[in-house]
C-alpha cells in the first residue's frame, strides 16, 4: 500500500552522506645547522623571509594547506635540527611515519655539501621505505660570489642517488616560486601514489585509511615538476 500524502521516501542515513577526506603529508627537511632549512620552511608556508632564526632545538613544523586538482591537501613540514646535540632525543619522532625528504646544503659551504652522505645514511638508517620520494636542495644560491659547490658536481650527486636537484635561495624574494616548487612537486608525487595513508579529519580523527589514486579526465596526474 502506497504511503499517505504521496510524499518521496525517504533519503538514505545521513551518516552516509560524504564527508571531507584531508590527506596530510609530512616532509621533513633535513641538513646540516646553518644552511637555511627554517627559512626555506618560512619562505613556503608563510611567504616570508624571518629577520631573526634561532637554531632550532629538536624538531619544529610549520604546515601549509594546497589544493592539487581539486584537492584540498595539508602540506606538514617538519624543520629538524642539524646540531646534534639538538637531535638525539628527537630524531625517532621525525622519521616515524614521513611521506616524503628535502636534503639541503648551503652552496657557499662545502662541508655543508660533503655532510649529505652522513645525512642519506642517517635516514636510511631509520627504515625510511626507498619508495619515499627524496630532493635534494642547494640553498643560499643569491650568494653568486661565494659559491663553493658547483651545480655540476651537486647534480651528478643528485642523479647518482636518484634525487631531482633545486638550486635556489630562501632570502631572496625573486626564488619564492621556486621554493614553492620543492614542496608542490613532492606534494604532486606524493599524490599520484596508488594508495597512500591519510587521516579522516571530521569523522574518525587519529585512524588510518587508504585512498585510492584520483585522476583527471586524461588519465593523467598534474605534477610541476
Amino acid at each position: 500500500m502506497a504511503a499517505a500524502g504521496g510524499g518521496r521516501p525517504p533519503g538514505p542515513d545521513s551518516s552516509l552522506e560524504p564527508y571531507v577526506q584531508t590527506r596530510i603529508f609530512k616532509i621533513i627537511v633535513i641538513g646540516d645547522s646553518n644552511v637555511g632549512k627554517t627559512c626555506l620552511t618560512f619562505r613556503f608556508c608563510g611567504g616570508t623571509f624571518p629577520d631573526k632564526t634561532e637554531a632550532t632545538i629538536g624538531v619544529d613544523f610549520r604546515e601549509k594547506t594546497v589544493e592539487i586538482e581539486g584537492e584540498r591537501i595539508k602540506v606538514q613540514v617538519w624543520d629538524t635540527a642539524g646540531q646534534e646535540r639538538f637531535r638525539k632525543s628527537m630524531v625517532e619522532h621525525y622519521y616515524r611515519n614521513v611521506h616524503a625528504v628535502v636534503f639541503v646544503y648551503d652552496v657557499t659551504k662545502m662541508t655543508s655539501f660533503t655532510n649529505l652522505k652522513m645525512w642519506i645514511e642517517e635516514c636510511n638508517g631509520h627504515a625510511v621505505p626507498p619508495l619515499v620520494p627524496k630532493v635534494l636542495v642547494g640553498n643560499k644560491c643569491d650568494l653568486k660570489d661565494l659559491i663553493q659547490v658547483p651545480s655540476s658536481m651537486a647534480l651528478k650527486f643528485a642523479d647518482a642517488h636518484n634525487m631531482l636537484l633545486f638550486e635556489t635561495s630562501a632570502k631572496d624574494p625573486k626564488e619564492s616560486q621556486n621554493v614553492e616548487s620543492i614542496f608542490m612537486c613532492l606534494a604532486c608525487r606524493l599524490k599520484a601514489q596508488k594508495s597512500l595513508l591519510y587521516r579522516d579529519v571530521e569523522r574518525r580523527p587519529g585512524r588510518a585509511h587508504r585512498l585510492e589514486l584520483t585522476r583527471d579526465a586524461n588519465g593523467k596526474n598534474a605534477c610541476p615538476c
